[in-house]
């Protein structure tokens, strides 16, 4: 959206659209009521990246079901994830129109429903189908999760927290899926249907936490005269949709910056989804492990991920608080953003190459899971910088498209990596089919080294960034 207008006494954006006049600011709500409008999305994005990975334990039992392929097995987690991907191009413009209250309650409750379809299914089509809508519909808490919290916290360093808490899900979210998922079959004798339903177990206190919330988007766009009409709302919507999808691509495509930090980022989060494809396969030829060990061995994985918010703490704390205090104005460039996405460039290809070649027949398991830690480390810090750094380089109008495009893209990959990882790794072998990734992060490593060094230059020819004319 541009910025607001004032004619005739309405507050209008500069495509005549009237903003509500009646909205309120949520950063004035007393701190108890922010918190709670803040777990919220930070429960949903959680729990929707949760469901993405919470059938990879029913990979055989859905094979020997439905007497389908293993790759056929995948598409259930395959199609979720195809869902989140194309759902919030829909659903982040639709919440300027019905707000942000109504999506949530949309949200949860198709996450319940269809997560309890998928888990009732009698047939593999019915199986995917809810899994896709559950994807899809379930999307909007991951695509307009972002705006609530900042709805609520404003551009504030104290929000800081809340920011990171949110991000946090869709990273702690697939890592601890398969875990719950092969403990809910083993205490159910097998049965993967219960891979479904504590989807909706967990979605159902969520769903009534919603009930109780307040709309938190102080702007709702309302149909100008040029709309109006009987279907002047929905031709608005259209024509919104149309403008929100358009300019996502045109940033992801034209900008260096975005394309680039785009690409490493979706790769980084497609290689997690690679990660818990192979192992089960590494650990249940190499240590004989069952699916509730694979599922404890994912804890190393998360540790990474702490050590990688704490690491982006204190790099916020030390290095970009110095480049703060040498900035003329107090706002250094966004480049400095990139320090600790930097350091998470090393830690990835570490992890990669010590997970492609510390498992053997023999060896003790501990030595493979213990390269999650550098892994974890560092595909969470490096999307922690990427993302910060998309924001400051883009402003709040256009990192949103930005945003929109990565998220996209990210949930594509991760959506068709999995698919080909067991193939690799039973062609390739163990060791050469993990160096395969690694070699990739190696390929990718010196993005954010370059842009640190020439960012500067590629938002000054930039259509979009509007950094430089603050």
């Amino acid at each position: 959206m541009s910025d607001i207008e004032v004619e005739d006494g309405n507050k209008r954006n500069s495509e005549g659209q009237i903003l509500d006049p009646n909205a309120i600011n949520a950063i004035n709500w007393s701190l108890g009521m922010k918190i709670y409008h803040t777990a919220i999305p930070c429960f949903l994005a959680f729990l929707i990246t949760f469901s993405s990975s919470v059938t990879a334990p029913a990979t055989t039992a859905l094979m020997t079901e439905f007497n389908i392929s293993r790759t056929a097995a995948l598409l259930p987690g395959t199609l979720y994830m195809m869902g989140l991907a194309f759902g919030p191009m829909i659903m982040a413009p639709l919440s300027e129109f019905i707000g942000r209250r109504w999506l949530y309650l949309a949200t949860s409750s198709s996450i319940v429903a269809f997560a309890g379809g998928a888990g009732a299914a009698r047939n593999f089509a019915t199986l995917l189908i809810c899994r896709f809508l559950c994807g899809f519909l379930g999307s909007a808490g991951v695509a307009i999760g972002a705006g609530t919290i900042l709805d609520v916290w404003g551009v504030a360093k104290v929000g800081g927290l809340a920011r990171l808490l949110f991000i946090c899900g869709p990273f702690l979210g697939p890592s601890l899926g398969p875990l719950a998922g092969a403990y809910a079959m083993h205490e159910y004798n097998g049965d993967w249907r219960w891979t479904q339903w504590i989807i909706a177990l967990i979605g159902a206190p969520t769903w009534i936490l919603i009930l109780f919330m307040k709309e938190t988007s102080d702007v709702q766009i309302q149909p100008s005269p040029k709309h109006s009409g009987r279907f002047g709302t929905v031709r608005l919507a259209l024509s919104t949709l149309k403008a929100a999808v358009l300019r996502s691509m045109r940033i992801l495509f034209t900008e260096t910056i975005a394309f680039s930090i785009t690409l490493y980022t979706g790769y980084a989060y497609a290689v997690v989804f690679s990660y818990f494809a192979s192992a089960t396969y590494i650990y249940s030829i190499d240590y004989d492990f069952n699916d509730r060990q694979v599922g404890l061995a994912f804890i190393s994985v998360v540790i990474g991920y702490f050590l990688a918010a704490v690491m982006h703490i204190i790099v916020d704390a030390t290095l970009y608080a110095r480049a703060v205090q040498k900035a003329p104005n107090g706002r250094p460039v966004p480049e400095h953003r990139l320090y600790s996405g930097m350091a998470g460039s090393i830690f990835l290809p570490i992890g990669l190459f010590w997970y492609a070649w510390a498992a053997h027949p023999g060896g003790h398991w501990a030595a493979v899971v213990a390269s999650g830690i550098p892994f974890g480390l560092g595909a969470f810090v490096l999307f922690l910088s990427s993302i910060v750094y998309l924001v400051e380089s883009y402003g709040a109008e256009a990192a949103a498209s930005a945003l929109a495009a990565n998220g996209s893209v990210r949930y594509l990959l991760g959506a068709v990596f999995p698919l080909f990882t067991i193939q690799m790794y039973e062609n390739l072998g163990i060791h050469w089919a993990g160096s395969v990734f690694a070699f990739l992060s190696l390929a990718l490593l010196p993005i954010p080294w370059i842009l640190f060094k020439f960012g500067h230059r590629l938002r000054k020819n930039s259509r979009f960034s509007k950094f430089d004319q603050r």
